[in-house]
């Protein structure tokens, strides 16, 4: 009985970790995909601030329709890679890439 103990006691132990692990991923992968919605705009001018966000929109609307699904997605309503992934039926290798090459194509339109 003390021996499954020890094995049950182990095994609790380990799934613990690995549990542990998984979410300190996520909270890692998380902490370094910004959400527009985590830093609210510190200006107490309400109209630039809205201006802002149209011209936002604006430039992201400009995008293919599935960078900008990506970038909607990942920044307005603040889903991981890995689960944009599975709802586009993607590689989150894919999401990664889409999301590269559409903010490179948004600093390129704000550039000009």
């Amino acid at each position: 009985m003390n021996k499954q103990t020890s094995v049950y006691e182990r095994c609790k132990s380990e799934i613990y970790r690995i549990g542990w692990r998984v979410q300190y991923r996520a909270r890692k992968i998380r902490s370094q995909e910004c959400s527009f919605y985590d830093n609210p705009p510190t200006g107490s001018d309400f109209a630039v601030s809205s201006e802002e966000k149209v011209w936002v929109r604006q430039l992201i609307d400009t995008l293919p329709p599935q960078g900008k699904a990506i970038i909607d997605k990942l920044y307005f309503q603040d889903l991981t890679e890995a689960e944009i992934a599975r709802q586009l039926n993607i590689s989150q290798q894919g999401v990664n890439k889409w999301k590269q090459k559409m903010i490179r194509e948004l600093s390129r339109t704000v550039k000009f």
